[in-house]
């Protein structure tokens, strides 16, 4: 995808579905990557919305969609979702959304459009639209993770998506990663030590007395010392995983979202210095670490790519 856009001929748009932890997006996306402004919808959802609930938002959402643009030429499908997926049966159990465990997205989205459905993990989504229309145009064995509440990732490998046998792989924030607390060497999993709240949380363990991400970023503006070691054991673990991932397959470079990833202006450059103190290999160092391309499209983005490169 990064040469060429796959097409599909008799077509001119394919719609996109994201499905969150709290919400559920669609829109026309054209051939090219333009998200059509009118179609885009919104539904909200949340923990405790059960199955029915969330299946009746998802299929509100994509008919609002089609509706906002009827003269488009729609030919696909593209979904992503939040994690675990399992490919196989075509179902989504978000974690973030219990009581809708095996959504069917099939059944969901039947007779919408007169195309295939193509369903995939949003963290890959991310790196699909990465690799389309963002930081990793023109490397085909690449990462893209997201920094945000979680902690989530997708790979691109061949150029193509890869997502493991039942779809889930790229679940970069469920690995172990070594932080130091006091004089003791702690594990613990890349999102409990990295994300947003857990962050927010340690350093409120340490004395700071905010209460956001917001907050710390401010103080971390401020040069206060907690807001500093916070903003940089996150960084650090992010480059710890980021170092593992591309010893074991070899990538040419990882993107970072999030909007945790924003929380300093240099925290791209930490990631990238820990990845690089952390790969024992010459090949792990050659890989670039680097910001996001994207802007708040990307998961849509990400799900059309699914769509036209399926």
């Amino acid at each position: 995808m990064s040469e060429a856009t796959p097409s599909l001929p008799a077509y001119t748009h394919v719609l996109a579905v994201d499905i969150g932890g709290t919400k559920v997006d669609a829109a026309l996306v054209s051939l090219d990557g333009e998200v059509v402004r009118e179609s885009v919808s919104r539904r909200t959802t949340g923990r405790k919305a059960d199955r029915d609930e969330v299946a009746r938002h998802v299929r509100e959402a994509a008919i609002a969609a089609l509706a906002a643009a009827p003269d488009a030429r729609v030919g696909a499908i593209g979904v992503g979702s939040a994690g675990p997926v399992d490919l196989p049966s075509r179902s989504v159990s978000p974690l973030n959304l219990p009581l809708a465990a095996g959504l069917a997205i099939d059944d969901v989205l039947a007779g919408l459009v007169d195309g295939p459905i193509h369903l995939a993990l949003d963290g890959t989504c991310i790196a699909l639209a990465e690799h389309w229309r963002g930081a990793l145009v023109g490397c085909d064995d690449a990462m893209a993770i997201v920094v945000s509440t979680g902690v989530g990732g997708g790979f691109v490998m061949g150029g193509q998506p890869a997502t493991g046998a039942s779809g889930n792989a790229g679940h970069l924030g469920q690995i172990f990663v070594r932080t130091i607390e006091g004089d003791e060497v702690v594990a613990s999993t890349l999102e409990a030590v990295a994300a947003g709240p857990g962050t927010v949380a340690w350093a409120r363990a340490q004395g700071w007395e905010g209460e956001t991400g917001l907050d710390l970023a401010a103080s971390h503006a401020a040069g206060d010392p907690i807001a500093l070691a916070a903003v940089s054991r996150s960084a650090t673990a992010v480059g710890q995983a980021i170092a593992s991932a591309a010893t074991l397959c070899d990538l040419e470079a990882v993107a970072i979202a999030g909007g945790f990833s924003h929380v300093a202006p240099d925290y791209i450059d930490q990631v990238r210095e820990a990845a690089q103190a952390a790969s024992l290999h010459a090949y792990a160092r050659r890989c670039r670490v680097v910001g996001s391309g994207l802007d708040g499209d990307g998961p849509l983005l990400g799900a059309a790519a699914l769509a036209l490169q399926s």
